[in-house]
């Protein structure tokens, strides 16, 4: 019984006095259905919906980051290359410097080869004209003699007037030459 007066002045409450909101039976359990449906909605739309765009999204984050990854080591493989063109810019100017160098030894040397050798050239071209010039000159030496002796032996041979063989001429070319000596048709 005590309930049923419970009820009882709950129900006279009511008729008695407005309230702000009827909170009822129904209305609480409307309100939990729409809770209940509410988080239905949400998970369904979190599976469905917003896992997909999560993973979406993840997705683009990892390949943005893949990206920036390849650029920072794109640019520090770029540092590495212009870092050693410029060390082989550095050393090319060297190496030119080099070969320049290597080419004045080379060529001081070619110059000073023929340099000599056209010393030496000269000198045997001197030396080979010394010899014909000597040569020349005993050449001209018996050619003085033999005109000295063929006028030497007309002489003889109009002094004497008597005709005198050709042994005896000898001879006396031979005794007439000694006489005189080398010497004299040497100078």
């Amino acid at each position: 019984m005590t309930m049923k007066l419970a009820w009882a002045a709950l129900l006279s409450a009511d008729t008695m006095a407005p309230r702000l909101f009827d909170l009822d039976f129904q209305l609480l359990a409307d309100s939990l259905l729409t809770i209940i449906a509410v988080f239905v909605l949400f998970f369904a739309l979190s599976y469905f919906l917003f896992n997909p765009a999560r993973e979406f999204l993840k997705k683009r984050q990892d390949k943005i980051r893949d990206e920036l990854d390849e650029a920072k080591a794109g640019q520090e493989e770029a540092a590495a290359l212009k870092k050693e063109y410029e060390d082989k810019l550095a050393n090319i100017n060297k190496e030119a410097d080099e070969i320049l160098s290597a080419a004045r030894k080379k060529a001081a040397a070619n110059e000073t080869r023929i340099v000599a050798d056209a010393k030496g050239e000269a000198a045997r071209i001197i030396s080979r004209a010394k010899v014909e010039a000597e040569l020349e000159k005993k050449k001209m030496a018996d050619d003085v003699k033999k005109e000295m002796v063929s006028l030497a032996s007309v002489l003889a041979g109009k002094v004497v007037g008597t005709s005198i063989d050709a042994s005896m001429q000898d001879g006396l070319i031979d005794e007439t030459l000694k006489e005189i000596g080398d010497s004299t048709w040497l100078s």
